[in-house]
């Protein structure tokens, strides 16, 4: 247990921290992962692994929190002239995320949350994503090897039920040519039917994004959006998808205290929902919008974001739900979080 903690302390202050700075010789042996979604939209970035957890990282051959130092035959990370983590490997991404093929079929969006940087990412990005395209890609990759599941998100480009219906004709065409493959959504819903339909269209699992459960947070930095509509279809999708086959992103750094992000948590929890607990992760496509709505937020410490996962824990385990029973996403993949049952 101490052994797992150390580890992911490692992890929380990877997590926390900046770029990893890498030498100008350095050559990745794989592809870099250029996101464009979740907290490295708009950058480039490539994972590292060490002592059975893995983390999605920036690089930068100029500057950065940490640094990639190559020691003999093995690589460590350095952070304030000293060793974080050693024995370092790294592992590709198959689109996004290692073992997923993991796709954002738009960065356009009707709406405006201030964090997102889908939204100002170049359009070029997706443009040529139609849904052959991916269809193909995922299949290509289940025939090189090593795909363990498929997941597909979107900005909602025109309306929610246009991008649900593209997401259903995908999930369909995908379960068809791979009945085993787990599949997981990440949708935005306004009619509790498109759940239904993402359904029995063979999507195993599904993430409705709450993002935060402070209210006076949620309308500055999602006023577009319906904070009780949300809670609503996570509800909803339980009963359809399966308790614990629900997953929700609470971002942690907005200036929320512990207490009301617990007590989001566990109302996620009652409903049969797991929450992704994620840092804020700021730039420059996103930092001006956010420091508008709520001013400049203190930085995220690993010691909070340690002391939350494990609280995080134990109200997952009062409702009988675990991580480790999800395959799609952001808990099956792991590179942005500290996750409960799979980190500590």
């Amino acid at each position: 247990m101490e052994e797992n903690y150390l580890v992911a302390r490692r992890k929380a202050i990877l997590l926390t921290g900046g770029a990893i700075k890498v030498s100008t010789d350095f050559r990745p042996p794989f592809p870099l992962s250029r996101s464009t979604a979740g907290p490295g939209a708009g950058t480039h970035s490539m994972v590292f692994c060490f002592d059975g957890t893995r983390v999605k990282k920036t690089i930068s051959t100029h500057e950065g929190d940490f640094e990639l130092v190559k020691s003999g035959d093995r690589y460590l990370i350095m952070h304030n002239n000293e060793i974080l983590t050693n024995n370092v490997t790294f592992q590709p991404t198959i689109y996004h995320a290692p073992e997923q093929a993991f796709f954002n079929l738009s960065t356009n969006c009707i709406y405006s949350c201030k964090f997102c940087t889908s939204p100002r990412l170049d359009k070029r990005i997706t443009k040529s994503l139609d849904s052959d395209r991916i269809v193909d890609m995922i299949l290509t990759s289940y025939h090189r090897g090593g795909l363990k599941a498929v997941a597909l998100t979107s900005a909602v480009e025109s309306s929610p039920q246009k991008t649900v219906d593209r997401m259903i004709e995908i999930v369909k065409r995908v379960r068809k040519e791979l009945p085993t493959m787990p599949i997981g959504v990440e949708p935005y819903v306004d009619c509790l039917e498109q759940i239904d339909s993402l359904r029995e269209a063979g999507a195993d699992e599904i993430k409705l994004n709450i993002e935060t459960y402070d209210r006076e947070i949620f309308d500055k930095v999602c006023g577009e959006l319906d904070f009780d509509w949300i809670l609503e279809a996570i509800a909803y999708a339980a009963k359809v998808f399966g308790h614990g086959k629900v997953t929700s992103n609470v971002i942690l750094g907005m200036g929320e205290t512990d207490e009301k992000l617990l007590e989001g948590i566990e109302a996620l929890a009652m409903r049969g929902c797991v929450a992704t607990l994620r840092p804020i992760r700021l730039n420059d496509m996103n930092r001006e919008a956010m420091e508008e709505a709520l001013g400049r937020p203190d930085p995220i410490s690993p010691d909070r974001l340690l002391r939350l996962a494990r609280s995080h824990k134990e109200i997952l385990k009062r409702y009988d739900l675990d991580t480790r029973s999800i395959n799609t996403m952001c808990h099956e993949c792991g590179c942005c979080d500290v996750v409960p049952f799979r980190d500590l």
